[in-house]
């Protein structure tokens, strides 16, 4: 029941602070709008987030979870481009389905520096847990081999570059044609032959001019 409870109140900040932060723009709104339409005390707000910036920043706090469950799920003899390419397009496919309410957020989050900042900040938590579950399906060591943590950056940069296109607000653009598109840029990379033993091969020498 706590949970529940904690669940709800988080969603009624969210949605509050969303729809107005829409209409207003983000440095127009503060905290006492956010509690006053979500009807909460400041207290309140507080236990739940630390700022502004999270409750935005919430919307997309899934994203990453989301991936990394999606490419667990995916067939493991599957090349890592195939796998990757479902397991990015679970998030935004999600806010492919709920566009009126995404592409205010998306566009918010990508035009506000501070929102933006935090949602880089993500990023870089995406990417840890990408790189984990790409070394595990290939049998690498993500602390020695560089390809998981390539490659979940790869990722993460193509679903960015998909969704700073469509906030644009390019009507010609889907988010489904986008993301094949992006994520067909990056698949020979993704694809290229990486075994544990590229690791210890012994890398040439480089001479730098003058020496």
């Amino acid at each position: 029941m706590a949970e529940r409870k904690r669940q709800f109140v988080t969603d009624e900040l969210v949605e509050a602070a969303l729809q107005l932060l829409a209409q207003r723009g983000f440095h127009a709104v503060t905290v006492d709008d956010i509690v006053a339409a979500a009807g909460v005390s400041r207290r309140t707000f507080f236990r739940y987030f630390a700022s502004k910036e999270d409750v935005v920043v919430q919307f997309l706090a899934g994203m990453g979870a989301a991936i990394v469950e999606a490419l667990a799920a995916r067939p493991v003899d599957e090349p890592p481009s195939v796998a990757l390419r479902h397991a990015a397009w679970v998030p935004v496919a999600a806010c492919a389905d709920h566009s009126d309410r995404a592409l205010p957020v998306v566009r918010l989050i990508m035009q506000t520096p501070a929102l933006r900042a935090r949602y880089l900040e993500r990023q870089t938590q995406w990417r840890v847990g990408l790189a984990a579950e790409l070394a595990t399906r290939l049998g690498l060591d993500p602390e020695s081999d560089l390809y998981p943590t390539l490659a979940a950056g790869m990722t993460l940069t193509a679903i960015d570059a998909v969704l700073q296109r469509w906030q644009a607000g390019d009507e010609k653009d889907r988010l489904a044609d986008l993301t094949e598109r992006a994520m067909a840029i990056i698949a020979p990379a993704l694809d290229a032959p990486v075994t544990p033993a590229d690791r210890r091969r012994t890398p040439p020498t480089v001479r730098i001019r003058g020496e």
